[in-house]
């Protein structure tokens, strides 16, 4: 399929538009897509918030692979009766990291967008991540703390927190980032044969982050809103995460360091440049309207 956003088609006589029938997904009235798009949630007890989070998902989307934590409420009912299409995918270990892998497995398409559960995340903002990617970044990262972005959940010892993480992140991998911490991201599905994820907690974002760079790929910073959790309790910890957050950042960078060994001693050469995080592509960016979706 081609990797563009294109403007909807309009007519109905077919010979007046080359692209061929249900090849583009209308997006809205002025765009469309051909990759086809997962999005990957992952949920345990959710099932108050889920009606909140599937009423802001995109109707051209693609699949929603729903990862069930072993939920003891009505989580896997209530998103069925949501969407009747949702894939609904039984966590086997536990703990976030976990949870993604388990979804990622799961998704058919070409493009995956990470959404949490919780209602934090506005749906409608996948159109920026997924222009993004087919405009040509590998990696779309959300920021809460680029321009046009923002948080009404962080207490300031996280927010300090993220920002000290981020700035070792930036300056011991030679990466631009404005935020570390946040689960709202975005890919070509290819990334995940290069940044080969193992970890099951919280942190799994903030190795994704890392290993995206160290790979080369081309990542760009989205300007994204986290709202409040809409129902119940969250179970990261500031301190305990932290510290495991830490601890990946610490355990990668010797891992690269190791690497450089080995290459100089086998007289490759220096690995080379990272590439940098690029200012986020405004969506009025894409190819203008022809005419409204058919």
């Amino acid at each position: 399929m081609s990797s563009v956003l294109q403007p909807a088609s309009t007519g109905n006589d077919p010979s007046a538009d080359p692209t061929p029938a249900g090849a583009y997904r209308p997006v809205s009235s002025h765009l469309a897509i051909a990759p086809p798009v997962s999005v990957v949630i992952p949920a345990m007890n959710e099932a108050e918030n889920l009606p909140y989070v599937f009423k802001t998902l995109p109707d051209w989307i693609h699949e929603v692979v729903l990862v069930d934590g072993n939920s003891t409420d009505d989580t896997i009912e209530v998103a069925r009766s949501l969407r009747p299409d949702v894939k609904v995918v039984e966590q086997r270990g536990k703990g976030k990291g976990d949870a993604l892998i388990t979804g990622f497995e799961a998704c058919t398409g070409d493009i995956i967008v990470m959404v949490d559960a919780d209602g934090s995340a506005d749906g409608q903002e996948i159109v920026s991540y997924v222009s993004a990617l087919v405009s040509g970044a590998d990696f779309a990262k959300g920021s809460r703390f680029a321009n046009g972005g923002g948080t009404d959940d962080m207490t300031f010892i996280r927010k300090l927190g993220n920002r000290v993480l981020c700035a070792v992140v930036n300056r011991k991998f030679g990466a631009r980032y404005t935020d570390l911490c946040y689960g709202y991201n975005a890919f070509w599905r290819h990334c995940l044969d290069k940044i080969d994820l193992d970890c099951t907690g919280f942190e799994v974002e903030t190795l994704m982050n890392i290993r995206v760079v160290k790979a080369g790929l081309k990542v760009q910073e989205i300007p994204s809103h986290e709202y409040l959790r809409i129902h119940g309790v969250s179970n990261l910890r500031a301190v305990r995460d932290g510290l495991r957050v830490l601890r990946v950042i610490l355990d990668e960078r010797s891992n690269r360091r190791a690497l450089r060994g080995r290459t100089r001693s086998a007289t490759i050469g220096p690995v080379g440049p990272v590439t940098a995080v690029a200012p986020a592509v405004p969506v009025s960016a894409v190819a203008p309207a022809r005419g409204k979706a058919s």
